[in-house]
């Protein structure tokens, strides 16, 4: 039964593979050899494949993040240890926004990919989008984000921190009555399952969604003058997310030893579809029943998983960072050392509360350019390629909360 999963999951890898390529190839295919018109619309059309994955995904994941948060909770048995695996959580997860943000900030000091770079020609509009959501980014609406209004309000629109935020009220009121909420606790624990068995037959979808969503985007942009006009920047950042790999895996290899090779090889499915499909969340019930597998108790996992969504994203962390002070190098405004560690500081921070927002790192990053008198517009510069730093970006934020989950999990020897 083993070899048959494994080689399910190994099949459903190399299929990732085959779609990422023939998106890729087909793509720029269709960019060289068709009208900007065909390959719009063509893009629009394709878009639907990635679309119906991420939707599929979605509809699973408020009551998978529910059911075994809460009887991931009532199984710990009391605040205590709900406590003492909270703090380790967040431990863990603030050492390596930190760590993060650092790693960005030091790449983009050493290549300044952003010198050179004038902003005149720049047109506000846009950005116009990502920029009217910073109006309401304020120390109110990261409150107001955390505990939700109505529980049925956050699943309808899967804010997975307030989900959170009510399971654990949930999780900790059904421990503290014991056996009397077991007959709850069983029916939501068999729901759990039968979630866990419905991503099976979702993840049959991955291949079609990240085909869809690689081609969608390789038909209307011009790789050879990204790259031309890019380089440096995408360089300088591919650096810097080497850097956070190389520190993550051996920060890994020193808790998990030699299973941190089977760990891999466990999380490489999910970390192809993230990659394809520029979407952590897309592959947050197939990294729960991965990390299952790989041994760690479904109790650890369901409490670790969501908040690693919520306040875990390594990736976007060293992408903030390095955009920020991208943009301020390229609109000629200079920021000391000092100043730049205070910005790292309100990155810290305000990262935490827009868990859920579509390119929530671009938000952030021009909220933060606005705090610091950096134009704002300049978000425009990184719009054309962000889609391609945001495949690593979402990568990387899976390979973060697989080993956050698996350390705490060894930490409580679970």
């Amino acid at each position: 039964m083993d070899f048959s999963k494994k080689a399910l999951a190994s099949n459903l890898t190399v299929q990732i593979f085959i779609a990422l390529l023939l998106g890729l190839g087909i793509g720029v295919y269709i960019h060289e050899s068709t009208t900007k018109e065909f390959a719009t619309e063509f893009s629009t059309y394709s878009k639907l494949l990635a679309t119906l994955f991420i939707r599929l995904v979605q509809m699973i994941i408020a009551p998978l993040v529910f059911t075994t948060l809460v009887v991931g909770i009532a199984k710990l048995g009391d605040i205590k240890s709900v406590g003492r695996i909270g703090g380790r959580a967040l431990g863990w997860f603030f050492t390596a926004s930190f760590v993060s943000l650092l790693i960005g900030l030091f790449w983009v000091n050493f290549f300044e990919p952003g010198v050179g770079i004038q902003l005149i020609d720049i047109d506000p509009s846009t950005a116009q989008e990502v920029t009217e959501k910073t109006q309401d980014f304020s120390a109110q609406h990261f409150v107001e984000h955390i505990i939700p209004k109505s529980i049925f309000e956050a699943m309808a629109t899967n804010e997975i921190l307030q989900i959170v935020v009510f399971s654990i009220f949930f999780g900790l009121a059904a421990a503290s009555m014991g056996t009397y909420a077991d007959p709850v606790i069983k029916v939501l624990d068999k729901i759990s399952h039968i979630i866990l068995k419905m991503v099976n037959y979702v993840m049959k979808f991955a291949p079609y969604g990240v085909f869809g969503a690689i081609v969608a985007v390789f038909a209307t942009k011009d790789l050879n003058v990204l790259l031309l006009t890019y380089t440096k920047f995408l360089g300088a950042f591919l650096v810097g997310i080497g850097s956070l790999w190389l520190v993550l895996l051996v920060v890994g290899y020193l808790f998990l030893k030699s299973r941190l090779k089977e760990l891999l090889q466990r999380i490489i499915s999910p970390l192809a579809i993230a990659f394809g499909t520029t979407s952590s969340e897309a592959v947050f019930p197939k990294l729960t029943e991965e990390l299952e597998r790989f041994g760690i108790k479904d109790r650890i996992v369901s409490f670790m998983l969501p908040l690693g969504y919520s306040f875990n994203l390594d990736g976007s962390m060293m992408y903030m960072t390095f955009a920020s002070i991208f943009i301020a190098q390229a609109s000629g405004h200079h920021l000391d050392i000092p100043t730049q560690m205070t910005m790292l500081l309100v990155l810290m921070l305000t990262s935490k509360g827009i868990a859920g927002v579509p390119r929530a790192s671009l938000v952030v990053v021009a909220a933060t350019c606005g705090m610091f008198k950096i134009p704002v517009e300049g978000i425009a510069l990184i719009l054309p390629i962000d889609h391609f730093c945001d495949m690593f970006r979402s990568a990387t934020n899976v390979l973060g909360n697989a080993l956050a989950t698996s350390v705490v999990g060894k930490w409580e020897k679970e």
